[in-house]
């Protein structure tokens, strides 16, 4: 019973990253900036113009492979997914539908 509820959470969860891919990356980005700014906060060595360059640079980093990410997800669910079958009725092709 646990495994089914497990399973609808994360299928649930999946489904809100694929309709909200923008919002998620942002969502990634921001924890992804914070964490880095907390962590570099810790290295007293560094200057506090130093430890925000190197926290933008994570945060991109992660970003950069979030949309990655979320390109390679598009591209599944356009090749075999819902909207597949949602634009496959635009991409009918009828080859003599051309004028000589």
């Amino acid at each position: 019973m646990a495994d089914s509820n497990t399973k609808t959470s994360i299928e649930s969860f999946r489904k809100w990253v694929v309709d909200h891919k923008l919002r998620a990356v942002g969502c990634l980005w921001l924890s992804g900036i914070t964490g880095s700014i907390a962590y570099n906060w810790s290295q007293p060595a560094m200057k506090t113009s130093v430890k925000l360059i190197h926290a933008r640079l994570h945060a991109q980093a992660l970003t950069l492979a979030a949309l990655a990410g979320a390109a390679v997800v598009e591209y599944y669910d356009h090749k075999s997914g819902e909207k597949a079958e949602r634009y496959a009725k635009f991409l009918q092709i009828d080859p003599y539908s051309h004028k000589d």
